[in-house]
């Protein structure tokens, strides 16, 4: 069995090796190569390129900058497994790059599948058209979306969310706590602020200034911001600009330690959001972009959320700052409130953790096995 995978992105990497392991057990001596990060080379997966080559943000000058490398990037890999053609390609979410790949290897014979279903639900509605043509199968990390699919004419999957199985019923925040060194007394504020570049430059700077503000309202709070290696240096930059070094404990990775030791987290938005309504914690969703970015964003927006808690709750179970709302004193003073409802009024914490413990339950499914299976299926169709 030889499978071509495309992972873009941290997020990506998670939801490929958690893939990779259902394939596996299915074909053991299952060969990958692709593009791809680290979670997908410890199943050993080949990657011909880091998976953080893709990692793109924005509309504007910030994906100019570099469509020509991505292009090619993307030209290689469609003649090296054209030339050497696999069993199955996967696509692994960034629906940027892989649906057009998709499309090209699916013209040539090749089955195509694609793993996350793009939010057409959300934004851009007219991707419906070209996962018709692109793909085989949808693998559907979220119950509504085969349906939806299925309305066009799109096979398609419900696979569960693999990180419904990853993160605990029961996060048990002391445990996260002891193993980060945080005192089990005071307040904890985790502070995630995206793991692209130029989210971080967009948003770690109010990130930084939000908790300043909210230490000098309750300086006993603890604050930590788990980074990955090749952004530290960034966050680093970041912390000292605000003044906040002293304050602010940084941890490489771990960062569903820090989701599990935390009582509220001030999150940019994207798959993060969903990790910490599955370890039941309250929220602050925050984003921002470069202005052509956020008008071209702003117009293609299908639903009055961004945050996926708020899209599968179909509430504002958690407030959400976009763009020039999402200033350090906006941000401060939803993170407080936050912490003062824990402290008088605990049933608004009880029924946030309450919707959060449903939505883990329907999310839960063995993602590795269905995933597979649905794709033996297409293989022998």
């Amino acid at each position: 069995m030889q499978a071509a995978l495309v992972a873009g992105e941290t997020s990506g990497d998670l939801l490929a090796g958690l893939l990779l392991d259902g394939l596996k057990q299915r074909w053991p001596e299952l060969q990958s190569v692709g593009i791809g990060g680290p979670q997908m080379a410890q199943r050993g997966f080949e990657a011909w390129w880091p998976h953080d080559k893709l990692a793109v943000h924005g509309f504007g000058w910030e994906v100019l900058r570099r469509y020509r490398e991505i292009v090619g990037i993307r030209k290689q890999l469609k003649a090296r497994l054209l030339q050497q053609p696999p069993d199955v390609f996967i696509g692994v979410d960034a629906p940027d790059f892989n649906l057009d790949l998709e499309a090209s290897l699916k013209a040539h014979g090749i089955k195509t599948v694609h793993f996350v279903c793009p939010s057409i639900w959300a934004w851009r509605p007219e991707r419906i058209e070209k996962i018709k043509r692109s793909v085989d199968h949808v693998l559907c990390i979220f119950p509504f979306e085969p349906a939806l699919l299925a309305a066009h004419g799109i096979a398609a999957t419900y696979v569960g969310h693999p990180l419904a199985n990853v993160i605990p019923l029961q996060p048990d925040q002391a445990a996260a706590r002891a193993r980060l060194g945080l005192s089990v007394q005071n307040t904890v504020v985790a502070i995630l602020p995206g793991s692209r570049e130029s989210e971080i430059a967009h948003l770690a700077a109010h990130f930084f200034a939000a908790a300043r503000l909210i230490r000098q309202a309750r300086p006993d709070t603890q604050f930590i911001v788990p980074v990955v290696p090749a952004r530290r240096a960034q966050i680093e930059a970041a912390l000292r600009m605000s003044g906040m070094v002293e304050w602010v404990q940084m941890v490489t990775g771990q960062s569903h330690t820090v989701l599990a030791a935390c009582d509220v987290t001030l999150i940019a938005s994207g798959t993060a959001t969903l990790e910490a309504a599955l370890f039941k914690r309250p929220m602050v969703i925050a984003y921002r972009m470069g202005w052509l970015s956020w008008q071209i964003m702003r117009r293609k927006k299908l639903q009055a959320w961004v945050g996926l808690p708020n899209i599968l709750c179909r509430d504002f179970v958690v407030p959400e700052l976009l763009q020039d709302a999402a200033t350090p004193q906006a941000l401060a003073h939803e993170i407080l409130q936050w912490l003062d409802a824990k402290a008088r009024q605990p049933e608004k914490i009880r029924a946030l953790e309450q919707r959060f413990t449903a939505l883990h339950t329907e999310l839960q499914r063995d993602t590795p096995q269905l995933a597979a299976h649905a794709i033996a299926q297409l293989l022998h169709s």
